[in-house]
Protein backbone atom coordinates (compact mmCIF):
# COMPACT_ATOMS: atom_id res chain seq x y z
CA UNK A 1 0.00 0.00 0.00
CA UNK A 2 2.31 2.20 0.80
CA UNK A 3 5.13 1.18 -1.76
CA UNK A 4 2.19 2.01 -4.28
CA UNK A 5 1.17 5.80 -2.73
CA UNK A 6 5.20 6.31 -2.71
CA UNK A 7 5.60 5.32 -6.01
CA UNK A 8 2.26 7.51 -7.28
CA UNK A 9 3.85 10.62 -5.66
CA UNK A 10 7.45 9.96 -7.47
CA UNK A 11 5.55 9.72 -10.96
CA UNK A 12 4.50 13.17 -9.96
CA UNK A 13 7.45 14.73 -9.44
CA UNK A 14 9.39 12.70 -12.05
CA UNK A 15 8.39 15.75 -14.70
CA UNK A 16 10.11 18.58 -12.96
CA UNK A 17 13.32 16.22 -12.02
CA UNK A 18 16.43 17.87 -14.02
CA UNK A 19 19.02 15.85 -15.32
CA UNK A 20 21.36 14.20 -12.49
CA UNK A 21 19.09 14.76 -9.83
CA UNK A 22 18.07 11.02 -8.98
CA UNK A 23 14.91 10.54 -5.57
CA UNK A 24 13.80 7.40 -5.04
CA UNK A 25 10.78 5.96 -3.30
CA UNK A 26 12.63 5.58 0.09
CA UNK A 27 13.24 9.26 0.06
CA UNK A 28 9.04 9.82 0.23
CA UNK A 29 7.97 10.75 3.77
CA UNK A 30 4.10 9.41 4.59
CA UNK A 31 3.10 9.98 7.75
CA UNK A 32 0.07 10.03 10.28
CA UNK A 33 -1.20 13.42 11.31
CA UNK A 34 -1.31 13.79 15.64
CA UNK A 35 -4.73 15.33 14.46
CA UNK A 36 -6.46 12.35 12.80
CA UNK A 37 -9.43 15.34 11.23
CA UNK A 38 -6.61 16.47 8.48
CA UNK A 39 -6.98 12.83 7.15
CA UNK A 40 -5.35 9.37 7.54
CA UNK A 41 -2.24 9.93 6.23
CA UNK A 42 0.15 13.55 4.69
CA UNK A 43 3.15 14.08 2.91
CA UNK A 44 5.94 16.65 3.25
CA UNK A 45 7.38 15.38 -0.37
CA UNK A 46 6.25 19.02 -2.28
CA UNK A 47 8.25 21.22 0.72
CA UNK A 48 11.12 18.39 1.44
CA UNK A 49 11.81 18.76 -3.03
CA UNK A 50 10.75 21.76 -4.01
CA UNK A 51 14.32 23.81 -3.31
CA UNK A 52 15.91 21.15 -4.95
CA UNK A 53 13.73 20.80 -7.70
CA UNK A 54 13.71 24.59 -8.15
CA UNK A 55 10.06 24.42 -7.94
CA UNK A 56 7.53 26.27 -5.64
CA UNK A 57 6.17 23.95 -2.92
CA UNK A 58 2.53 24.58 -4.23
CA UNK A 59 3.19 23.81 -7.95
CA UNK A 60 4.94 20.97 -6.56
CA UNK A 61 2.27 20.13 -3.89
CA UNK A 62 -0.54 20.72 -6.86
CA UNK A 63 1.30 17.84 -8.97
CA UNK A 64 1.38 15.53 -6.07
CA UNK A 65 -2.22 15.98 -5.44
CA UNK A 66 -3.29 15.36 -9.11
CA UNK A 67 -1.72 12.30 -9.03
CA UNK A 68 -2.79 11.21 -5.52
CA UNK A 69 -6.19 11.32 -7.28
CA UNK A 70 -5.39 8.85 -9.84
CA UNK A 71 -4.30 6.03 -6.62
CA UNK A 72 -7.32 3.88 -6.70
CA UNK A 73 -6.48 3.64 -2.54
CA UNK A 74 -6.61 7.19 -2.26
CA UNK A 75 -9.67 9.73 -2.06
CA UNK A 76 -10.09 13.24 -0.13
CA UNK A 77 -6.47 14.99 -0.98
CA UNK A 78 -5.75 18.32 0.06
CA UNK A 79 -3.24 20.92 0.97
CA UNK A 80 -2.34 22.65 3.62
CA UNK A 81 0.21 25.44 4.84
CA UNK A 82 2.93 25.67 2.46
CA UNK A 83 2.54 22.47 1.30
CA UNK A 84 1.90 19.80 2.87
CA UNK A 85 -0.33 17.30 1.69
CA UNK A 86 -3.36 15.31 3.55
CA UNK A 87 -5.21 12.49 2.39
CA UNK A 88 -7.55 9.18 2.96
CA UNK A 89 -7.91 6.02 2.25
CA UNK A 90 -10.93 4.07 1.41
CA UNK A 91 -11.76 1.64 4.43
CA UNK A 92 -11.13 -1.47 1.76
CA UNK A 93 -7.21 -0.29 1.28
CA UNK A 94 -7.15 -0.23 5.22
CA UNK A 95 -9.06 -3.93 5.39
CA UNK A 96 -6.68 -5.32 3.17
CA UNK A 97 -3.66 -4.82 5.18
CA UNK A 98 -5.17 -7.38 7.16
CA UNK A 99 -4.99 -9.97 5.41
CA UNK A 100 -1.42 -9.02 4.17
CA UNK A 101 0.13 -9.42 7.90
CA UNK A 102 -1.76 -12.55 8.05
CA UNK A 103 -0.14 -14.05 4.93
CA UNK A 104 2.90 -12.51 5.99
CA UNK A 105 2.67 -13.55 10.17
CA UNK A 106 5.84 -11.88 11.29
CA UNK A 107 7.39 -10.74 8.50
CA UNK A 108 5.12 -7.77 7.93
CA UNK A 109 8.16 -5.82 9.14
CA UNK A 110 10.70 -6.68 7.11
CA UNK A 111 11.75 -4.99 3.73
CA UNK A 112 15.14 -5.46 1.88
CA UNK A 113 15.46 -1.68 1.55
CA UNK A 114 19.25 -1.78 1.90
CA UNK A 115 19.78 -4.79 -0.52
CA UNK A 116 21.53 -7.36 1.84
CA UNK A 117 24.26 -4.48 3.00
CA UNK A 118 26.87 -5.54 5.40
CA UNK A 119 27.29 -3.32 8.70
CA UNK A 120 29.47 -3.58 11.96
CA UNK A 121 27.69 -3.17 14.76
CA UNK A 122 30.20 -2.73 17.73
CA UNK A 123 28.50 -2.30 21.55
CA UNK A 124 28.87 -3.16 24.96
CA UNK A 125 32.60 -3.65 24.66
CA UNK A 126 33.13 -3.16 28.44
CA UNK A 127 36.63 -3.24 29.87
CA UNK A 128 37.37 -6.88 31.03
CA UNK A 129 37.92 -5.61 34.53
CA UNK A 130 34.89 -6.57 36.41
CA UNK A 131 31.48 -7.54 35.93
CA UNK A 132 29.07 -6.13 33.75
CA UNK A 133 26.82 -3.63 35.17
CA UNK A 134 23.55 -1.51 34.97
CA UNK A 135 25.02 0.85 32.20
CA UNK A 136 26.37 -2.47 29.96
CA UNK A 137 22.93 -3.52 30.39
CA UNK A 138 21.31 -0.26 28.97
CA UNK A 139 24.02 -0.49 26.32
CA UNK A 140 23.41 -4.67 25.39
CA UNK A 141 19.67 -4.23 25.15
CA UNK A 142 20.27 -1.23 22.86
CA UNK A 143 22.63 -2.21 20.19
CA UNK A 144 20.86 -6.03 19.76
CA UNK A 145 17.61 -4.38 19.13
CA UNK A 146 19.19 -1.88 16.75
CA UNK A 147 21.01 -4.72 15.22
CA UNK A 148 17.27 -7.00 14.75
CA UNK A 149 16.04 -3.46 13.51
CA UNK A 150 18.65 -3.58 11.31
CA UNK A 151 18.23 -7.22 10.09
CA UNK A 152 14.33 -6.01 9.24
CA UNK A 153 15.55 -3.30 6.76
CA UNK A 154 18.03 -5.49 4.53
CA UNK A 155 21.22 -5.37 6.19
CA UNK A 156 23.51 -8.37 7.19
CA UNK A 157 24.92 -7.49 10.90
CA UNK A 158 27.79 -8.30 12.42
CA UNK A 159 27.66 -7.96 16.24
CA UNK A 160 30.56 -7.02 17.53
CA UNK A 161 32.20 -6.97 21.23
CA UNK A 162 35.90 -5.49 21.09
CA UNK A 163 37.85 -6.35 24.37
CA UNK A 164 40.07 -3.57 25.91
CA UNK A 165 42.67 -6.56 26.91
CA UNK A 166 46.15 -4.75 26.79
CA UNK A 167 47.48 -1.75 28.98
CA UNK A 168 47.87 -0.34 32.43
CA UNK A 169 44.07 -1.51 33.62
CA UNK A 170 44.83 -5.18 32.94
CA UNK A 171 48.12 -5.25 35.12
CA UNK A 172 46.73 -4.06 37.60
CA UNK A 173 43.80 -6.49 37.28
CA UNK A 174 46.36 -9.27 37.26
CA UNK A 175 48.06 -6.93 40.68
CA UNK A 176 45.25 -7.22 42.48
CA UNK A 177 43.78 -10.87 41.69
CA UNK A 178 47.39 -11.77 42.61
CA UNK A 179 47.12 -10.30 46.23
CA UNK A 180 43.96 -11.85 46.64
CA UNK A 181 45.63 -15.39 45.91
CA UNK A 182 48.38 -14.89 48.40
CA UNK A 183 45.51 -14.13 50.84
CA UNK A 184 43.93 -17.30 49.78
CA UNK A 185 47.02 -19.01 50.36
CA UNK A 186 47.36 -17.70 53.58
CA UNK A 187 49.55 -14.54 53.74
CA UNK A 188 48.51 -11.38 55.72
CA UNK A 189 46.45 -8.84 52.96
CA UNK A 190 45.02 -5.51 53.89
CA UNK A 191 43.05 -2.59 51.98
CA UNK A 192 46.13 -0.95 52.81
CA UNK A 193 47.88 -3.37 50.39
CA UNK A 194 45.36 -2.27 47.10
CA UNK A 195 46.24 0.98 45.09
CA UNK A 196 43.52 3.36 44.11
CA UNK A 197 44.19 1.81 40.53
CA UNK A 198 43.65 -2.04 41.57
CA UNK A 199 40.07 -3.25 42.04
CA UNK A 200 38.73 -4.83 45.26
CA UNK A 201 35.33 -6.50 44.22
CA UNK A 202 34.26 -10.02 45.78
CA UNK A 203 34.69 -11.13 42.30
CA UNK A 204 38.30 -10.72 42.83
CA UNK A 205 38.79 -12.85 45.66
CA UNK A 206 36.39 -15.42 43.43
CA UNK A 207 39.33 -15.48 40.58
CA UNK A 208 42.26 -16.25 43.76
CA UNK A 209 40.34 -19.31 44.82
CA UNK A 210 39.78 -20.36 41.49
CA UNK A 211 43.39 -19.72 40.66
CA UNK A 212 44.79 -21.60 43.69
CA UNK A 213 42.38 -24.67 42.89
CA UNK A 214 43.88 -24.96 39.51
CA UNK A 215 47.64 -24.22 40.00
CA UNK A 216 47.90 -24.21 44.32
CA UNK A 217 50.51 -22.10 45.41
CA UNK A 218 52.56 -22.26 42.19
CA UNK A 219 53.31 -18.28 41.65
CA UNK A 220 53.26 -17.63 45.91
CA UNK A 221 55.82 -15.58 46.43
CA UNK A 222 57.65 -15.39 42.86
CA UNK A 223 58.88 -12.04 41.14
CA UNK A 224 56.37 -10.29 39.45
CA UNK A 225 58.25 -10.83 36.04
CA UNK A 226 57.44 -14.47 36.48
CA UNK A 227 53.36 -14.73 37.04
CA UNK A 228 52.31 -10.83 35.65
CA UNK A 229 51.65 -12.37 32.17
CA UNK A 230 50.04 -15.12 32.90
CA UNK A 231 47.97 -13.78 35.12
CA UNK A 232 46.99 -11.44 33.01
CA UNK A 233 45.77 -13.91 30.36
CA UNK A 234 44.10 -15.73 33.14
CA UNK A 235 42.16 -13.02 34.59
CA UNK A 236 41.31 -11.67 31.34
CA UNK A 237 39.63 -15.46 29.99
CA UNK A 238 37.34 -16.05 33.44
CA UNK A 239 36.52 -12.49 33.21
CA UNK A 240 35.04 -12.64 29.21
CA UNK A 241 33.63 -16.24 30.24
CA UNK A 242 31.66 -14.14 32.96
CA UNK A 243 31.07 -11.13 30.51
CA UNK A 244 29.28 -14.03 28.15
CA UNK A 245 27.14 -15.47 30.68
CA UNK A 246 25.95 -12.71 31.85
CA UNK A 247 24.62 -11.35 28.49
CA UNK A 248 23.31 -14.80 27.91
CA UNK A 249 20.91 -13.96 30.63
CA UNK A 250 19.71 -10.88 28.72
CA UNK A 251 19.08 -12.73 25.50
CA UNK A 252 22.17 -11.34 23.48
CA UNK A 253 25.05 -13.17 21.40
CA UNK A 254 27.46 -11.61 19.31
CA UNK A 255 28.93 -12.94 16.20
CA UNK A 256 32.40 -11.69 16.70
CA UNK A 257 35.29 -10.27 19.75
CA UNK A 258 38.00 -8.69 18.65
CA UNK A 259 41.14 -8.57 20.92
CA UNK A 260 43.08 -5.40 21.24
CA UNK A 261 45.66 -7.52 22.08
CA UNK A 262 45.28 -10.26 19.39
CA UNK A 263 45.47 -6.68 16.82
CA UNK A 264 48.85 -5.41 18.28
CA UNK A 265 50.20 -8.55 17.90
CA UNK A 266 49.40 -8.32 14.12
CA UNK A 267 51.49 -4.69 14.51
CA UNK A 268 47.99 -3.04 13.27
CA UNK A 269 48.95 0.39 14.89
CA UNK A 270 52.21 0.75 13.28
CA UNK A 271 50.39 -0.44 10.15
CA UNK A 272 47.60 2.29 10.38
CA UNK A 273 50.70 4.80 11.19
CA UNK A 274 52.23 4.10 8.01
CA UNK A 275 48.39 4.69 5.97
CA UNK A 276 48.05 8.20 7.54
CA UNK A 277 51.73 8.95 7.24
CA UNK A 278 51.39 8.56 3.26
CA UNK A 279 48.44 10.97 3.36
CA UNK A 280 50.49 13.35 5.57
CA UNK A 281 48.09 13.07 8.11
CA UNK A 282 50.90 12.29 10.64
CA UNK A 283 53.52 14.78 12.38
CA UNK A 284 55.54 14.95 15.82
CA UNK A 285 53.87 18.20 17.31
CA UNK A 286 52.66 19.45 20.52
CA UNK A 287 49.13 19.71 21.57
CA UNK A 288 48.32 23.29 22.95
CA UNK A 289 47.70 23.75 26.59
CA UNK A 290 43.77 21.97 27.38
CA UNK A 291 41.09 24.16 28.40
CA UNK A 292 41.27 25.12 32.14
CA UNK A 293 44.75 24.47 32.51
CA UNK A 294 46.48 27.24 34.04
CA UNK A 295 50.24 28.74 34.09
CA UNK A 296 50.06 27.03 38.11
CA UNK A 297 48.71 24.12 36.66
CA UNK A 298 51.85 20.85 36.71
CA UNK A 299 51.35 20.68 33.20
CA UNK A 300 53.85 20.80 30.16
CA UNK A 301 54.20 20.98 26.97
CA UNK A 302 55.27 17.73 25.40
CA UNK A 303 56.29 16.42 22.02
CA UNK A 304 53.92 13.70 20.99
CA UNK A 305 53.20 11.56 17.48
CA UNK A 306 50.34 12.93 16.37
CA UNK A 307 47.16 12.26 13.43
CA UNK A 308 45.70 15.38 11.69
CA UNK A 309 42.37 14.82 13.04
CA UNK A 310 41.18 18.51 12.13
CA UNK A 311 41.76 17.73 8.73
CA UNK A 312 38.46 15.33 9.15
CA UNK A 313 36.57 17.85 11.42
CA UNK A 314 37.61 16.99 14.91
CA UNK A 315 38.23 19.87 16.93
CA UNK A 316 41.76 19.26 17.87
CA UNK A 317 44.20 16.94 16.51
CA UNK A 318 44.95 13.77 18.82
CA UNK A 319 47.85 11.68 20.03
CA UNK A 320 48.76 8.46 19.16
CA UNK A 321 52.33 7.89 20.70
CA UNK A 322 53.27 9.91 23.58
CA UNK A 323 56.83 11.45 24.21
CA UNK A 324 57.75 8.85 26.05
CA UNK A 325 57.19 6.32 23.50
CA UNK A 326 54.38 4.24 24.45
CA UNK A 327 51.06 4.02 22.20
CA UNK A 328 47.89 5.91 23.46
CA UNK A 329 44.31 4.55 23.76
CA UNK A 330 43.76 6.41 20.52
CA UNK A 331 46.17 4.52 18.44
CA UNK A 332 44.35 1.19 19.51
CA UNK A 333 41.26 2.73 18.29
CA UNK A 334 43.03 3.56 14.59
CA UNK A 335 44.08 -0.33 14.83
CA UNK A 336 40.25 -1.79 15.68
CA UNK A 337 38.82 0.24 12.72
CA UNK A 338 41.61 0.10 10.29
CA UNK A 339 40.75 -4.28 11.10
CA UNK A 340 37.23 -3.76 10.28
CA UNK A 341 38.02 -1.50 7.07
CA UNK A 342 40.03 -4.51 5.93
CA UNK A 343 37.16 -7.06 6.46
CA UNK A 344 35.55 -5.47 4.22
CA UNK A 345 32.86 -3.01 6.51
CA UNK A 346 31.97 0.54 4.94
CA UNK A 347 29.15 0.99 7.34
CA UNK A 348 29.49 0.90 11.07
CA UNK A 349 27.65 1.80 14.36
CA UNK A 350 29.09 1.86 17.78
CA UNK A 351 27.33 2.23 20.34
CA UNK A 352 29.18 4.16 23.63
CA UNK A 353 28.24 5.38 27.20
CA UNK A 354 27.70 9.25 27.38
CA UNK A 355 31.43 9.68 28.88
CA UNK A 356 32.79 8.94 25.41
CA UNK A 357 31.23 12.01 23.97
CA UNK A 358 34.75 13.77 23.13
CA UNK A 359 35.57 10.15 21.16
CA UNK A 360 32.82 10.36 18.62
CA UNK A 361 34.76 13.37 16.45
CA UNK A 362 38.12 11.65 16.68
CA UNK A 363 36.48 7.87 15.91
CA UNK A 364 34.72 9.73 12.91
CA UNK A 365 37.73 11.21 11.57
CA UNK A 366 40.28 7.87 11.62
CA UNK A 367 37.71 6.48 10.35
CA UNK A 368 37.44 8.82 7.18
CA UNK A 369 41.09 8.57 6.99
CA UNK A 370 42.25 5.38 7.40
CA UNK A 371 39.48 4.63 4.74
CA UNK A 372 40.09 7.75 2.13
CA UNK A 373 36.47 8.39 3.30
CA UNK A 374 34.89 5.04 1.59
CA UNK A 375 33.69 4.18 4.92
CA UNK A 376 31.38 5.62 7.75
CA UNK A 377 31.13 5.49 11.04
CA UNK A 378 27.74 6.45 13.13
CA UNK A 379 28.00 6.75 17.06
CA UNK A 380 25.02 6.75 19.28
CA UNK A 381 26.09 7.70 22.86
CA UNK A 382 22.85 6.36 25.65
CA UNK A 383 22.65 8.40 29.38
CA UNK A 384 22.79 6.45 32.43
CA UNK A 385 20.36 3.86 34.27
CA UNK A 386 18.98 5.55 38.20
CA UNK A 387 18.04 2.33 39.99
CA UNK A 388 15.23 2.76 42.54
CA UNK A 389 13.61 1.04 44.80
CA UNK A 390 9.52 2.64 45.52
CA UNK A 391 11.23 5.81 44.45
CA UNK A 392 14.14 5.56 46.67
CA UNK A 393 17.99 5.04 45.31
CA UNK A 394 19.74 1.47 45.14
CA UNK A 395 23.04 2.90 44.81
CA UNK A 396 25.76 -0.54 45.76
CA UNK A 397 26.07 -4.03 44.78
CA UNK A 398 27.79 -6.77 47.37
CA UNK A 399 29.56 -8.45 44.28
CA UNK A 400 30.96 -5.31 42.51
CA UNK A 401 31.44 -2.83 45.33
CA UNK A 402 30.65 0.17 43.60
CA UNK A 403 28.06 -0.24 41.17
CA UNK A 404 24.78 -2.54 40.73
CA UNK A 405 25.65 -5.78 38.28
CA UNK A 406 23.62 -6.81 35.40
CA UNK A 407 23.16 -10.16 36.61
CA UNK A 408 21.92 -8.92 39.91
CA UNK A 409 19.20 -6.80 37.78
CA UNK A 410 18.11 -9.74 35.50
CA UNK A 411 18.05 -11.64 38.65
CA UNK A 412 16.06 -9.47 40.62
CA UNK A 413 12.88 -8.58 37.85
CA UNK A 414 14.14 -11.34 34.79
CA UNK A 415 15.27 -10.93 31.29
CA UNK A 416 11.55 -10.04 29.57
CA UNK A 417 11.53 -6.58 32.11
CA UNK A 418 15.31 -5.73 31.98
CA UNK A 419 15.18 -5.45 28.28
CA UNK A 420 11.71 -3.97 28.19
CA UNK A 421 13.06 -0.80 30.66
CA UNK A 422 16.27 -0.70 28.97
CA UNK A 423 14.82 -0.11 25.75
CA UNK A 424 11.67 2.37 27.02
CA UNK A 425 13.32 5.78 26.60
CA UNK A 426 15.16 7.48 23.68
CA UNK A 427 19.26 6.43 24.27
CA UNK A 428 20.08 10.07 25.22
CA UNK A 429 17.41 10.19 27.91
CA UNK A 430 18.28 8.88 31.54
CA UNK A 431 16.21 6.30 32.97
CA UNK A 432 14.27 5.52 36.31
CA UNK A 433 14.16 2.28 37.14
CA UNK A 434 12.31 1.41 39.66
CA UNK A 435 12.51 -2.14 41.08
CA UNK A 436 9.15 -2.90 42.67
CA UNK A 437 7.31 -0.57 39.67
CA UNK A 438 9.29 -2.69 37.11
CA UNK A 439 7.51 -5.82 37.93
CA UNK A 440 4.08 -4.84 38.81
CA UNK A 441 1.10 -6.59 37.26
CA UNK A 442 -1.23 -2.98 36.83
CA UNK A 443 -2.35 -1.10 33.50
CA UNK A 444 0.58 1.41 34.71
CA UNK A 445 2.75 -0.52 33.55
CA UNK A 446 4.22 -0.38 30.08
CA UNK A 447 5.31 -4.05 29.51
CA UNK A 448 2.39 -5.24 31.33
CA UNK A 449 -0.12 -3.01 29.29
CA UNK A 450 1.13 -5.17 26.09
CA UNK A 451 1.81 -8.29 27.37
CA UNK A 452 -1.93 -8.28 28.62
CA UNK A 453 -3.57 -6.98 25.21
CA UNK A 454 -1.47 -10.26 23.77
CA UNK A 455 -2.97 -12.04 26.87
CA UNK A 456 -6.65 -11.06 25.74
CA UNK A 457 -6.44 -11.62 21.80
CA UNK A 458 -4.67 -15.38 22.84
CA UNK A 459 -7.64 -16.29 25.08
CA UNK A 460 -10.41 -15.02 22.69
CA UNK A 461 -8.65 -17.59 19.83
CA UNK A 462 -8.96 -20.18 23.08
CA UNK A 463 -12.21 -19.40 23.51
CA UNK A 464 -13.38 -19.58 19.63
CA UNK A 465 -11.22 -22.68 18.94
CA UNK A 466 -12.42 -24.62 22.29
CA UNK A 467 -15.79 -25.06 20.35
CA UNK A 468 -14.93 -24.84 16.64
CA UNK A 469 -11.88 -26.44 16.52
CA UNK A 470 -8.65 -24.16 15.49
CA UNK A 471 -9.25 -21.77 12.28
CA UNK A 472 -7.13 -21.85 9.31
CA UNK A 473 -5.14 -18.97 8.07
CA UNK A 474 -6.96 -18.68 4.52
CA UNK A 475 -10.06 -18.33 5.82
CA UNK A 476 -9.06 -15.09 8.18
CA UNK A 477 -7.15 -14.30 4.90
CA UNK A 478 -9.82 -14.63 2.23
CA UNK A 479 -12.99 -13.80 4.72
CA UNK A 480 -14.99 -10.33 3.96
CA UNK A 481 -13.86 -7.75 6.27
CA UNK A 482 -16.11 -5.17 5.28
CA UNK A 483 -17.96 -5.24 8.87
CA UNK A 484 -14.60 -4.11 10.14
CA UNK A 485 -15.69 -0.60 9.95
CA UNK A 486 -16.27 0.83 13.32
CA UNK A 487 -14.05 3.73 14.22
CA UNK A 488 -12.12 1.83 17.09
CA UNK A 489 -11.59 -1.18 14.35
CA UNK A 490 -10.29 1.22 11.99
CA UNK A 491 -7.95 3.37 14.09
CA UNK A 492 -6.43 -0.36 15.58
CA UNK A 493 -6.00 -1.08 11.52
CA UNK A 494 -4.29 1.81 10.76
CA UNK A 495 -1.94 1.53 13.25
CA UNK A 496 -1.14 -2.00 12.32
CA UNK A 497 -0.84 -1.21 8.19
CA UNK A 498 1.94 1.59 9.76
CA UNK A 499 3.99 -1.16 11.46
CA UNK A 500 6.34 -1.34 8.58
CA UNK A 501 7.04 2.00 8.48
CA UNK A 502 7.88 2.54 12.24
CA UNK A 503 10.14 -0.27 11.91
CA UNK A 504 11.83 1.41 8.50
CA UNK A 505 12.26 4.97 10.21
CA UNK A 506 13.24 3.29 14.16
CA UNK A 507 16.11 1.32 11.66
CA UNK A 508 17.31 4.16 10.17
CA UNK A 509 17.40 6.87 12.45
CA UNK A 510 18.74 4.20 15.29
CA UNK A 511 16.04 4.84 17.23
CA UNK A 512 14.82 1.29 19.01
CA UNK A 513 12.67 2.78 21.72
CA UNK A 514 10.11 4.05 18.89
CA UNK A 515 9.32 -0.12 18.86
CA UNK A 516 8.12 -0.90 22.30
CA UNK A 517 6.09 3.06 21.99
CA UNK A 518 4.64 1.84 18.96
CA UNK A 519 3.66 -1.66 20.44
CA UNK A 520 2.00 0.50 23.57
CA UNK A 521 -0.17 2.22 20.94
CA UNK A 522 -1.40 -0.52 19.57
CA UNK A 523 -2.43 -2.33 22.95
CA UNK A 524 -3.91 0.62 23.69
CA UNK A 525 -6.32 0.61 20.95
CA UNK A 526 -6.83 -2.90 20.76
CA UNK A 527 -7.91 -2.25 24.89
CA UNK A 528 -10.10 0.68 23.42
CA UNK A 529 -11.46 -2.45 21.09
CA UNK A 530 -11.95 -4.59 24.02
CA UNK A 531 -13.95 -1.98 26.31
CA UNK A 532 -15.96 -0.73 23.47
CA UNK A 533 -17.26 -4.49 22.51
CA UNK A 534 -18.40 -4.42 26.80
CA UNK A 535 -20.78 -1.54 25.69
CA UNK A 536 -21.50 -2.74 22.12
CA UNK A 537 -22.83 -6.24 21.66
CA UNK A 538 -22.38 -5.86 17.72
CA UNK A 539 -18.34 -5.16 18.11
CA UNK A 540 -17.41 -8.18 20.49
CA UNK A 541 -15.21 -10.80 18.81
CA UNK A 542 -17.25 -13.99 18.58
CA UNK A 543 -20.72 -14.30 17.97
CA UNK A 544 -21.92 -17.73 18.02
CA UNK A 545 -24.81 -17.26 15.56
CA UNK A 546 -22.72 -15.30 12.49
CA UNK A 547 -19.62 -17.15 11.96
CA UNK A 548 -18.65 -14.53 9.27
CA UNK A 549 -18.49 -11.92 11.75
CA UNK A 550 -16.78 -13.77 14.00
CA UNK A 551 -14.20 -14.84 11.31
CA UNK A 552 -13.90 -11.01 10.46
CA UNK A 553 -13.12 -9.94 14.04
CA UNK A 554 -10.68 -12.88 14.21
CA UNK A 555 -8.64 -11.93 11.38
CA UNK A 556 -8.00 -8.56 12.80
CA UNK A 557 -7.19 -9.87 16.10
CA UNK A 558 -4.45 -12.27 14.74
CA UNK A 559 -3.08 -9.23 12.60
CA UNK A 560 -2.68 -7.61 15.75
CA UNK A 561 -1.30 -10.80 17.54
CA UNK A 562 1.01 -10.89 14.74
CA UNK A 563 2.44 -7.53 15.19
CA UNK A 564 2.47 -7.56 18.87
CA UNK A 565 4.48 -11.25 18.39
CA UNK A 566 6.86 -9.21 15.43
CA UNK A 567 7.35 -6.73 18.11
CA UNK A 568 8.43 -8.57 21.03
CA UNK A 569 10.98 -10.87 18.97
CA UNK A 570 12.55 -7.01 18.00
CA UNK A 571 13.10 -6.33 22.05
CA UNK A 572 13.55 -9.73 22.97
CA UNK A 573 10.69 -10.33 24.86
CA UNK A 574 8.89 -13.30 25.70
CA UNK A 575 5.31 -13.02 24.94
CA UNK A 576 2.64 -14.45 27.71
CA UNK A 577 0.39 -16.43 26.77
CA UNK A 578 -1.68 -16.60 30.19
CA UNK A 579 -1.58 -14.23 33.53
CA UNK A 580 -1.79 -16.17 36.70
Amino acid sequence: MFSSIRECILKAIRPFLQPGVVLLCDDILIEQPKDRTFGDLYTNAAMMFAKRLGVAPKVLAEAVCEGLNKNEDVFDVSIAGAGFINFRLHKKTWQNVISEIIEKQNRYSYSNIFNNATINLEFVSANPTGPLHTGHARNAVFGSVVANLLERVGYKVTREFYINDQGNQIKFLARSVYLRYCEVLGATISENDFTSDMYCGEYIKDLAKALVEEHGNEFLNKDETEWLDFFCRYSINRMMENVKKDLALLGVVMDKYTSEAELCKRNLVNEALEILKKRDDIYEGALPRPKGITDSDDWEERPQTLFRSTKYGDDVDRAIRKADGTWTYFAGDLAYHLDKIQRGFTKMIAILGADHNGYVKRLKSAVSALSEGRAKLEVRLYQLVNFLENGKPVRMSKRAGTFITLKEVVERVGKDVTRYMMISRHHDVMIDFDFVKAVEQSMDNPLFYIQYAYVRICSVFRHFEAENGKIDKNELMDCDKSILSDEAELALMKALAFWKEQIKSAAIAIEPHRVPAYMQNIASLFHALWNKGKLNTNLRFIDTANRKDTVARLSLLMATKNILEDGFDIIGVTPMLEMR
